[in-house]
């Protein structure tokens, strides 16, 4: 967490739970879920919002977080896996919302299409799905190899990242060192898919991508957006 501690702001938070709502279009009372949900950025904004909210996540230390902020009778927490919802949730929600590059994280690629056919198995009828995560033809287009910035507890972190064209996995090795600790070194891989693949998933699991805009923004996706929002309806 202390990783993102720059961006996991509640003025972002806010201004993005403001960008779902906006583009989901959905009456009080809908039922939405947020699968990962993390530690509950989003979620308690929409259920504060007005929508019946189930978030999901496989870590019990991001669910506890997100359960600090509040639970009720409109947000409810579960643990568990993306690639297997519960299967009462058939056709249950009006929207599911994968945010912040939350998918593409399994090594096997076949685990991804498990996850878009679970939204689909759980979305109604006519439900929208909106996938937000890193866009490859983006993220290529400005590579950015390494960076590091200090955290406001004087932690300095470092990343250094390397992309495999074939495969189309990032790796990202983090380096966080802070003044009265030895260094931390931790290494990630995310799956970086382009639009065109994303939306073929979609339709192979009966969902239509209908819109694609550059990250939160109302911008249209080009091909140096680093972040996408893809917009797809059940059929």
């Amino acid at each position: 967490m202390l990783e993102y501690e720059p961006i996991f702001t509640l003025e972002r938070d806010r201004t993005e739970a403001a960008r779902v709502i906006d583009i989901v279009g959905l009456p009080d009372g809908s039922r939405v879920l947020d699968v990962p949900c993390g530690q509950g950025r989003h979620a308690h904004l929409l259920a504060e919002s007005g929508f019946k909210v189930d978030g999901l996540d496989y870590s019990e230390h991001l669910l506890k977080i997100a359960r600090r902020r509040g639970t009720g009778p409109n947000l409810k927490y579960a643990q568990g896996d993306m690639r297997k919802l519960p299967s009462r949730w058939t056709a249950r929600f009006d929207a599911v919302i994968n945010l912040f590059t939350s998918f593409g994280f399994f090594a096997n690629p076949h685990d991804d299409a498990k996850v878009i056919g679970e939204f689909a198995r759980v979305l109604a009828p006519g439900g929208t799905l909106l996938w937000h995560g890193g866009s490859r033809d983006g993220v290529m287009a400005r590579f950015l190899s390494r960076d590091w910035w200090e955290t406001s507890d004087g932690t300095i972190i470092a990343h250094e990242r390397s992309f495999d064209p074939l495969s189309g996995v990032l790796t990202i090795e983090s380096v966080l060192k802070g003044s009265a600790k030895r260094p931390q070194r931790r290494t990630h891989r995310i799956r970086l898919y382009t639009a065109t693949r994303l939306a073929e998933l979609c339709a192979d699991a009966g969902l239509i991508v209908e819109e694609a805009f550059d990250g939160f923004s109302e911008r249209s996706l080009t091909g140096r957006s680093s972040e996408m929002m893809l917009v797809a309806r059940k059929t």
